[in-house]
């Protein structure tokens, strides 16, 4: 177990992956009102919300100029950046305004996201720590924790203007607390003098691993509850409780794995959370009901969890001192694809063949990082 005088060294990231996980949940679950107050139908919805991950990616490419140009205060900055740019679409009650605001929210969160994993990856090194799976579970419960306030705020009327500001305000307070004395992210930027090398096949092969889990992850969560309710005859509570249950077991599983962190060869739990996640894919897709549904998503939830962390990690453990930064970012870069492919493309799986064959399509997909695990440890330096 991590200890408090380590716990409070890794403040910072924490408050980070939280914040980003408070305002996505808040997102997800106001998405309905945001829907009504445009006036618009789900898929001129979707083509609004579109240029969203585009501005991420693109933010992405730029952020480590920007961390190594801003210095200590690059993380606390993007994160107030992202916290701000979530109270946008609240406001953004005329349609063509509407992406703007989408667009601020994912150029921020996608430098937030590059910035905040070097940053754990600098503080495991520095003192050979396994901070990872504790950053992405403070992510998971932030998400649940957002979703349930948000569900709270518009029980009691609250439109998305004010529920959205009112969140923006408390993930301002979380990049506060991500102020550090010394938070530079050091290896930003390849030196001048070529003494940082070449970043190699570690963040390629890494980022796969990243790709495939957080297409895995973000499809689930997207497609869940339409499953429970269209194709397993369950009711709209019984649907919001899969995605739900989805990310509170993530949350939970990867506070198990900071335990194991260490203690289990890497690369072995990269495979057991590969074979883990494929199973519970599998009894999603062959569940004759809610019950045995949830039962998946639970399994499911467990073996994923671990999956990005520590291929962060092991990028991070990987690579030369003097690009292990940029090595984070273009993992971060490369995984960042499966929020933008997996959604659409389970999607389109679905549509011609069902929901069934999209979950059984996730649980080939998540397989493949049985293979490249041991791709990834003979890239050992």
């Amino acid at each position: 177990m991590i200890s408090l005088s380590n716990l409070s060294y890794a403040r910072p990231a924490i408050a980070a992956f939280a914040a980003m996980g408070v305002l996505w949940g808040t997102f997800a679950a106001v998405l309905p009102d945001l829907k009504t107050m445009l006036g618009v139908d789900e898929s001129q919805l979707g083509l609004l919300i579109f240029c969203t991950p585009i501005a991420a990616i693109s933010a992405m490419l730029v952020a480590p100029g920007f961390g190594a140009a801003v210095g200590r205060q690059a993380l606390p900055l993007s994160v107030a950046l992202m916290a701000l740019a979530f109270a946008l679409p609240g406001q953004a009650s005329v349609w063509w305004l509407f992406p703007l605001a989408m667009a601020c929210t994912g150029a921020a969160t996608g430098l937030t996201d590059v910035l905040m994993n070097a940053r754990v990856a600098a503080m495991e090194t520095s003192r050979g720590l396994h901070l990872m799976n504790l950053a992405h579970a403070a992510y998971s419960f932030g998400y649940a924790g957002g979703a349930m306030l948000t569900g709270v705020l518009r029980g009691a009327g609250w439109g998305p203007d004010w529920v959205m500001g009112t969140m923006a305000a408390l993930g301002v307070a979380c990049a506060a607390l991500t102020l550090e004395q010394d938070g530079r992210i050091e290896g930003l930027r390849k030196p001048k003098d070529g003494s940082g090398g070449a970043l190699g096949w570690v963040p390629v092969i890494g980022g796969g691993i990243v790709l495939i889990a957080f297409m895995t992850e973000n499809a689930a969560e997207n497609w869940s509850a339409l499953h429970i309710e269209k194709t397993l005859g369950g009711s709209p509570e019984e649907g919001a409780l899969g995605p739900a249950m989805l990310a509170l077991t993530m949350g939970f599983a990867r506070l198990g794995g900071q335990g194991l962190a260490g203690r289990v060869n890497p690369y072995t739990l990269l495979r057991l959370g590969a074979v883990v996640a494929s199973l519970g894919a599998l009894v999603v897709a062959w569940a004759p009901g809610p019950g045995l549904a949830y039962l998946g998503f639970f399994v499911m939830g467990i073996g994923a969890s671990v999956l990005a962390p520590t291929a962060f990690s092991l990028v991070g453990q990987l690579s030369a001192p003097g690009a292990r930064a940029r090595a984070v970012a273009r993992a971060t870069l490369l995984g960042y694809f499966g929020y933008f492919v997996g959604p659409p493309l389970l999607g389109l799986i679905a549509g011609s063949f069902g929901l069934r064959a999209a979950f059984v399509y996730a649980a080939c997909l998540v397989g493949l990082v049985f293979v490249l695990a041991p791709v990834l440890a003979r890239q050992r330096t």
